[in-house]
This record gives C-alpha cells, structure tokens and sequence, in this order.
C-alpha cells in the first residue's frame, strides 16, 4: 500500500530536479570552481529500471556541470535539461515529446525555482528538506531528505501500485 494520496495508477512520467532532490542541497566545490554532487545509488537504480519499463524520465535543473548530464544520460534518460532558468519553458517541452498529460506525472522538486511546474503536475513531490512554500504545494512530502533516496521511493511506490515493480528487467542494470 503507497503512502502517497494519489492514483498512481495513471503515472506516465517522472521529473526531478537535481540539487536538494537527488542530491543534497549542500553541494562541495571543486576547484575550478563546478559543484561536485553525490547521488544516492538507489535512485540510480530505480531510474534505470523506470526507464527499462517504458516510463518517461526526465531531469529539468539549473546547474549545468557535465558531470550531471553524464550521470543520467549513462541511466537512459533522454530528456536531460540542463542550465534551465524557467523550468516551465522545458516542462512544456517534455509534456509535447512525450505526449503526457498534466495528470500523468510526477515532478520532485525543493525550491522556488520548481514552484510553477508543482503547481501544474498531477503529482508534485517535495523532500523533507524543501523550502516551507515548496511542501506547502506538494501532495506529498517525502520523510527523506534530498540526495537520500526521494526518486526510489516515488518511482518503487507507483511501480507497485501498477503490478510493475520487481518485474521484467528488475534484476539487473
């Protein structure tokens, strides 16, 4: 049974932000200057897996190091915006090449910057961790904080709830 108070039966697609949500929002510096991330490897997992079963991922950030594009481009997800000063400009255009509807997808997000696009999804998803405006919206707030694994959990509970989870393709990368 999911925790989460909503038809995840209908769920199509996912979307993330980066920083605060697959990872931490304390982010180490390197030193010519680029933030250096940690992803929690249970996310990656079920990323890949969401990916394998024909779901629609996607990540819509405002960081723009190579490293990040590479990390989730590597799990196969296509639709990988980067630099994204309104989210809403690219979530427009991944709702017209995936052919979702609002309804149909998730979107985890911590900050400001993701308010416009949570007001909009069937499924805004905040962590623990997020700005107070940010969980006020959400219809779920995860007991996880960013970077600890917010991606498994919604990604492993709508599985579930559609007979997908631990299925073909589940038991490898």
């Amino acid at each position: 049974m999911s925790s989460i108070n909503y038809d995840l039966k209908k769920i199509g697609g996912f979307l993330f932000d980066v920083d605060g949500v697959l990872s931490t929002d304390c982010i180490p510096l390197a030193g010519n200057g680029d933030p250096m991330r940690m992803v929690n490897i249970k996310d990656g997992y079920a990323l890949q897996l969401a990916v394998k079963q024909g779901y629609h991922l996607g990540i819509i950030t405002g960081g723009y190091t190579e490293s990040v594009k590479i990390r989730f481009e590597r799990l196969g997800i296509r639709h990988v915006y980067m630099h994204s000063a309104v989210k809403m400009r690219d979530y427009e255009d991944f709702l017209r090449k995936t052919g979702l509807k609002d309804d149909e997808i998730v979107y985890a997000g911590d900050d400001i910057p993701d308010y416009e696009v949570m007001m909009r999804v069937g499924l805004p998803v905040a962590p623990a961790s997020a700005a107070p405006e940010i969980r006020e919206i959400a219809r779920y707030v995860s007991p996880l904080r960013g970077g600890e694994g917010i991606a498994r959990e919604v990604i492993e509970q709508t599985m579930k709830a559609q007979g997908r989870w631990m299925r073909d393709g589940a038991f490898g990368w």
